[in-house]
């Protein structure tokens, strides 16, 4: 089985300084895997000749197919096709289609066309130029011994339209190419490390030609699955079985595939259920309600929340207890539970979330230190409640709170 390797170097001063994200070569590399092409090593470098020059020398010796992106825009600092044609000791020749495109982009947004902008069809006269629907610059594939070397705008849509049109279809025709499978078990309930301890035997005997890697963030970990070879029914039907295996030793904590969120899940759950949802939020400030409605869809199970961040509101908008607020305190189990069933009672909803904590960095004492959250779920037929401490970091703890709490609604629910 041929192993075929791409390396992506992406061009441009704004990428070093962090003016700008380098979004391309996460995309780039999800497409090529994909497609079964390796993505062994990832660059970034400045707009200087001798950069792009001996990154490409050590791309070459290393993989059998290098993409650029960067530098083919119309200005002075836009020097990457000058370069190249220097490197593959190449002249220049018009391209009469790239510059008939150019004109025909201009007249639609009634611009002069200029030299600077008829200078984007001159091209190399040894590379094959790339159609760019969505700009003026073409893309440019060179080959060299036995080498494909591509050059693409570095504009995001620009760079997508090539590739899924021009490049990807190219690079099949050229290489034989195995099939690479990835799948993406998600979890929660537990850390990454404490989830290792858990499938160790499972992730011993998983066979040679899977991989498996830990993908954590908070209160979330991602296991991703991934396998190559020379047919990819019998490799998705291998992983396949190796998810099921898995799930029956962690069931409780799998809530989903492929990158699917919980938010999703649980609207999925709903739905199915014809139920309807409400929040009670004080720590987390909205954030659940938030993360519900980013869904599409979402209106049609999720009512509304009240995010009742002073004991006022608590007391007056969720019926809280002012007694209980005084003698347990506003994070507290009799608190976080009477503000469930308050606003489940307020709404009208079928289930409630409620969240009462110290997300921090302040407000913490020696009985309840920053990150400590009581979560309550309030059911048509239950009510219940769990105590967390998350830790000292604020994003983390309101993020981890939004999580925990979903889940707990997860497993009422599902």
């Amino acid at each position: 089985m041929t192993n075929i390797q791409a390396e992506l170097i992406s061009i441009g001063d704004e990428l070093l300084i962090g003016q700008v994200i380098n979004t391309n070569s996460s995309w780039m590399a999800a497409e090529l895997n994909r497609n079964g092409i390796s993505v062994s090593k990832i660059t970034a470098i400045s707009d200087k000749g001798s950069e792009i020059k001996d990154a490409i020398i050590q791309a070459e010796k290393r993989s059998n197919i290098i993409l650029l992106t960067g530098g083919l825009g119309p200005t002075n600092d836009d020097i990457t096709k000058n370069v190249l044609a220097e490197y593959f000791e190449s002249g220049f020749i018009f391209h009469q289609p790239t510059f008939e495109h150019i004109k025909s982009l201009f007249k639609l947004r009634s611009y002069q066309v200029t030299e600077v902008n008829k200078n984007q069809a001159n091209i190399p006269e040894n590379c094959t130029p790339l159609f760019n629907s969505n700009g003026t610059a073409p893309g440019m594939w060179f080959e060299k011994d036995g080498k494909v070397i591509v050059s693409m705008p570095g504009v995001p849509f620009e760079m997508k339209g090539l590739m899924t049109k021009e490049v990807i279809p190219k690079l099949l025709k050229r290489f034989k190419l195995p099939a690479i499978i990835n799948r993406t078990v998600m979890t929660t309930g537990v850390g990454e490390s404490m989830l290792a301890s858990i499938i160790e035997d499972w992730e011993i005997k998983l066979p040679s030609n899977l991989k498996l890697a830990y993908l954590p963030q908070p209160g979330i970990v991602r296991l991703r699955i991934s396998g190559k070879g020379e047919l990819g029914e019998e490799l998705e039907n291998e992983i396949e079985d190796q998810i099921t295996s898995l799930r029956r030793i962690i069931p409780d904590l799998i809530f989903g595939y492929d990158d699917i969120t919980l938010e999703e899940v649980i609207g999925n759950l709903l739905v199915n259920k014809s139920a309807t949802l409400s929040t009670a939020e004080s720590c987390t400030g909205g954030y659940i309600a938030h993360l519900i409605t980013s869904i599409p869809g979402s209106s049609n199970y999720f009512e509304g929340s009240i995010v009742s961040y002073s004991n006022q509101v608590k007391h007056k908008q969720l019926a809280v207890n002012q007694n209980d607020l005084e003698l347990f305190g506003a994070v507290s189990k009799e608190v976080v539970e009477q503000m469930a069933i308050g606003c489940k009672k307020e709404l009208k909803t079928d289930y409630c979330i409620a969240t009462s904590g110290i997300a921090g960095p302040d407000g913490g004492t020696n009985e309840k230190p920053v990150g400590t959250v009581w979560i309550a779920i309030a059911t048509p037929n239950n009510l219940v409640s769990k105590l967390f401490h998350f830790g000292e970091h604020r994003g983390r703890n309101i993020r981890r709170s939004a999580l925990s709490a979903m889940e707990m609604l997860r497993q009422e629910i599902k």
